[in-house]
């Protein structure tokens, strides 16, 4: 802050009392700028944290069932980054059965028969 007296548009000094006025403004003006700033990254750094902890966060656990035809048996399976596929044999009958990795949803089904 400055200790050079302000001064009022005839170019003379301010009085005492106008003077404390204006002081006091500055003090609360710089205050609440502070306040303002730090509540702006107080913001800021939670939003990042939030978004930082929730790439690292593990997929919640499902537990899902899927029924098989009698007699059918699984061949093998496979997983990419969002597919699961279950290769089965109902009856002598390839079936792959595609399912959504995350939400582990049915998402297509191809049958292998032979032409007649």
């Amino acid at each position: 802050m400055s200790t050079e007296p302000l001064k009022d548009a005839d170019g003379k000094p301010l009085d005492p009392a106008a003077q404390a006025v204006v002081n006091k403004v500055r003090r609360m003006s710089m205050l609440s700028a502070i306040a303002t700033v730090l509540g702006i990254s107080v913001v800021v750094v939670l939003v990042g944290l939030r978004i930082y902890r929730s790439a690292d966060a593990p997929p919640a656990q499902s537990d899902i069932v899927a029924t098989l035809p009698k007699g059918a048996k699984v061949m093998s399976t496979a997983v990419t980054a969002n597919r699961v596929v279950v290769t089965v044999d109902i009856g002598g009958v390839v079936e792959l059965r595609t399912f959504d990795a995350s939400t582990l949803q049915p998402v297509g089904r191809l049958r292998f028969v032979e032409e007649r």
